[in-house]
């Protein structure tokens, strides 16, 4: 009998069938909303038909003041709501303070309207009229207060539920400068940015992504100092976004990005709070996603991803030292083994007589080529680090030192490959863990194949070629309409002080321009130290 009734119930109130669109503020989708009937019995079973038999989800029957009292229901799910708020600062109102109250709570009509404004000891209480409103609020970790003979509900903002605790990023540590790191909690994150930009003008805007995550997503930037065009276009790229679900941050990165077969990424990525308050501070637009602790950084280019936060902490003589060791071994990573090739291969004569002659001796009874020995050189590498990242920490370390040293000795000592080729693709590998991106050298390590390739066949004119085509489709990409490859291509002198070098904070007057932010200066003219006289 009870599952005839909730079967014609379901009938009777089910929600009209429509394809959900993001919500911006947090709010529900635009689309036809089924009321509240104001029967506590048909909207409990509707609601409980609708989220079905869950285990974890409760309701909690009250009695509602005396003489007359009135019968209410409060809904919420374990484990996604603070229990103890509840008890305290909602329930003990509820069930003690009304009874005792002087005046009368009033009308049925005016019965939760008045607890929201009398007896509710819970800052965030909101209304909800329609179905939809409800179960959205009630999945994102709300508590909904239902009463008979009322046609709204009250949505409590009592969020519970664990999260990891602010800690330093694992990717991106730094010997100087904070901490602290992003977390899986959208609201936390929030409030990092927050901490260090304390003005007015920082905007956090939300929207929900996702028709059954429902995921919130932030896009934050300072206004007045972003470039309203290019916020403009990450609010539409994410309003077209029709999908299930999004669980972190990449996937956003993928849908909006603009050239989505690039092996370059054209969204910066971090974990620290304070980089990308710097970003928001030099006109970029932040994108971050409940659920993930990497914030995406829009626009970006080629040369901001050899910029680590070290760089603005540390004396700029050492930052500018630092980023050009960068820029050579960001070359190594990628030409190093194709040079070895061609000229082991077709160009011995530019090789210098005694290294020749080392190189010769190296190479004597090596039964492979030397493209194929480093294809089977850099395939064991990728293997090795693969395999040191899936596996427990302490165990996947032991493996990649023990493998490495047991694999390369054994491999030199039985004539499989050169002790040189050890030494080629050893540099090159610590060569592309130079780079403060992590994500940034995944498509040179990619690249490094087809250069080996074309260096085996071609010579060092396949590695020209191989060159150039990877140079023009750099010049090619856009990052939200900016070019990759700003401030170099199209050439901007006043920015290159923050890329080939890193100038001194007080010679860095004005925003980069390759932003197209609408406030360019940062700083007063003459700003430089002046100690005074002796």
């Amino acid at each position: 009998m009870l599952d005839r009734l909730k079967r014609a119930l379901h009938r009777i109130y089910r929600p009209t069938q429509h394809r959900e669109s993001p919500g911006q503020g947090g709010q529900p989708s635009n689309g036809p909303k089924t009321p509240l009937t104001g029967d506590l019995a048909q909207d409990k079973e509707w609601l409980k038909a609708t989220l079905g038999a869950s285990f974890d989800f409760q309701c909690r029957e009250l009695e509602i003041g005396q003489k007359p009292s009135w019968r209410a229901a409060l809904l919420y799910f374990d484990g996604l709501v603070d229990k103890e708020l509840i008890d305290l600062g909602f329930l003990r109102s509820l069930l003690q303070e009304i009874p005792l109250a002087a005046r009368p709570v009033g009308d049925r009509q005016g019965l939760l309207p008045q607890i929201k404004v009398r007896f509710l000891n819970v800052a965030d209480v909101r209304e909800a009229e329609s179905y939809e409103e409800l179960v959205d609020d009630v999945l994102a970790g709300n508590a909904a207060l239902l009463a008979d003979g009322c046609k709204k509900a009250l949505i409590l903002g009592v969020p519970g539920w664990e999260h990891r605790q602010v800690s330093e990023p694992a990717d991106e540590s730094v010997i100087r400068g904070p901490r602290d790191g992003f977390v899986e909690t959208l609201r936390v994150n929030t409030a990092l940015i927050r901490r260090r930009i304390k003005d007015p003008a920082l905007r956090l805007e939300g929207y929900k992504i996702g028709r059954r995550t429902k995921t919130e997503v932030v896009v934050t930037y300072l206004q007045g100092i972003a470039d309203d065009k290019i916020v403009e276009e990450v609010r539409r790229r994410l309003l077209r976004i029709d999908i299930d679900g999004i669980l972190e941050s990449g996937y956003l990165e993928e849908l909006i990005e603009d050239a989505p077969y690039s092996p370059f990424a054209q969204m910066g990525n971090t974990e620290r709070p304070d980089r990308l308050s710097a970003c928001l501070l030099e006109g970029k637009v932040g994108i971050l996603v409940d659920g993930s602790p990497i914030a995406l950084k829009i626009p970006i280019t080629f040369t901001e991803t050899f910029q680590a936060s070290d760089d603005y902490y540390e004396r700029f003589w050492l930052a500018t030292f630092l980023r050009w060791i960068r820029f050579i071994n960001f070359l190594v990573a990628l030409l190093l083994p194709s040079f070895y090739i061609a000229l082991t291969t077709y160009h011995q004569e530019l090789i210098p007589s005694p290294l020749l002659i080392s190189i010769a001796a190296a190479r004597e009874g090596i039964p492979f080529p030397a493209v194929l020995e480093a294809f089977l050189m850099e395939t064991t590498l990728e293997v090795m680090r693969e395999a040191g990242l899936r596996l427990p920490k302490p165990i996947g370390n032991a493996i990649s030192i023990v493998g490495a040293l047991v694999l390369g000795q054994v491999a030199v000592a039985t004539g499989l490959v050169s002790a040189t080729m050890v030494v080629v693709v050893g540099y090159t590998a610590i060569a592309t863990f130079i780079s403060p991106r992590y994500s940034f050298m995944i498509p040179i390590r990619l690249l490094r194949f087809p250069m080996m390739i074309l260096a085996g066949t071609l010579g060092l004119f396949g590695v020209m070629v191989g060159f150039l085509a990877v140079h023009i489709h750099l010049m090619s990409l856009r990052s939200f309409g900016v070019p990759y490859m700003m401030p170099l291509a199209p050439m901007n002198w006043n920015d290159l002080k923050d890329i080939l070098i890193r100038a001194p904070w007080w010679a860095l007057r004005t925003r980069p321009v390759l932003n197209r932010v609408q406030e360019l200066r940062r700083q007063r003219a003459g700003a430089g130290p002046k100690p005074e006289a002796q």
